[in-house]
């Protein structure tokens, strides 16, 4: 039987496409295993999967500042070697695919141990630190963004775009309308602010909310636990988050207000949906948000404000982004037609196949 073990965690980033790819590899006849954390955002997404044998291993974390615990993590890692080279025997699988994080470095070392292929995915314009370490041990790097490409070996990485869920083409107008009571007179703003939220978006938005809402209506996904009770205004609608819902409401939405992840912002260039982009600061990050956000910005296809402008901004200059969006939608229709960088799920799977081909 043919097999397949994914790997990747830490954020539902590191997860996502991993999510998406599963079904299309069970569909064709594959086998699957997956390799993650004990306690990650992965356990929980996975499970969620049928059929998929789910093994968990230690995994230290790769930490750019002082800790004492990275006098212990080296430890974690190698026992995260042993795990995964246990694993991989039992499984025996045709080859890895790995989405990055912490927990994919011990899976990556052993799986070249063991002469297993690994194939890597880069969501973010500059690789992330996990997969900085697993290019090494590796046999290919996919990309989202063309410009990563300066980043990798030359001869081992190639563009292959970004996956995009089927689904978010699936939403009806009608149902967003009747789960938000909006209408079609204003123009609607999706706020985002990550699978945690952003206090810094929702602040923004509450502190402005009698003058947004005179010109536009508002679907606010503030975060777990983050409702703000005391506010409830015509045209204003907040959530925890949306899971199916959420195709429904992008079907309704003219502009997004978001930070930055790769998988979000490729999701609104596929919709034609223009963003207002916040991305994390580098307090909170490596910077990765704030890179994708400028490529984004460069290619025409979104307005970024930094955290430490955000409390500055103004409704005028909200409402300029929004005069102009039709010239931000043409960028990215265009950018599209010429990248070809937005695939869905069977478009993935053959690319992957096809370089699997060139490497067993």
């Amino acid at each position: 039987m043919k097999k397949v073990l994914f790997t990747g965690g830490g954020s539902a980033g590191h997860v996502s496409v991993n999510v998406a790819l599963i079904p299309e590899f069970k569909k064709n006849g594959y086998k699957i295993s997956y390799i993650g954390s004990k306690t990650g955002i992965e356990k929980d997404m996975i499970g969620k999967l049928s059929d998929v044998k789910y093994y968990k291993i230690s995994s230290g974390k790769l930490r750019r500042y002082f800790s004492w615990e990275n006098f212990i993590d080296p430890f974690k890692v190698l026992k995260g070697v042993i795990d995964s080279l246990i694993i991989l025997k039992k499984e025996k699988p045709n080859f890895v695919f790995s989405k990055g994080g912490f927990v994919s470095v011990p899976v990556c070392v052993a799986a070249k141990l063991l002469r297993i292929p690994v194939l890597l995915h880069e969501s973010d314009l500059t690789p992330g630190l996990a997969n900085k370490i697993n290019i090494r041990f590796c046999n290919h790097i996919f990309t989202t963004f063309e410009d990563t490409q300066k980043y990798l070996p030359k001869g081992k990485a190639s563009l292959i775009g970004a996956i995009v869920r089927d689904d978010i083409y699936t939403g009806e107008s009608q149902k967003a309308f009747e789960l938000t009571s909006f209408n079609n007179e204003k123009p609607v703003i999706l706020v985002m602010g990550g699978s945690l939220g952003s206090k810094i978006l929702n602040d923004f938005i509450w502190n402005n909310i009698d003058e947004l809402t005179s010109k536009y209506q508002i679907v606010h996904l503030v975060g777990k636990g983050l409702l703000n009770n005391n506010i409830e205004k015509e045209g204003y609608k907040q959530f925890e988050f949306l899971s199916k819902e959420l195709f429904d409401i992008l079907k309704i939405t003219d502009f997004a207000f978001s930070r930055a992840g790769a998988n979000s912002l490729y999701e609104f260039l596929a919709l034609d949906l223009p963003p207002i982009l916040v991305p994390l600061g580098t307090n909170q990050s490596r910077g990765d948000q704030i890179e994708n956000a400028r490529f984004f910005e460069k290619n025409g296809f979104a307005k970024v404000v930094t955290e430490e402008d955000l409390p500055t901004l103004s409704v005028s200059q909200i409402n300029e982004f929004y005069d102009n969006i039709d010239t931000y939608k043409n960028s990215m229709k265009i950018y599209k037609e010429e990248k070809r960088v937005i695939n869905d799920v069977n478009d993935f799977y053959n690319k992957i196949l096809e370089r699997i081909g060139g490497v067993n």
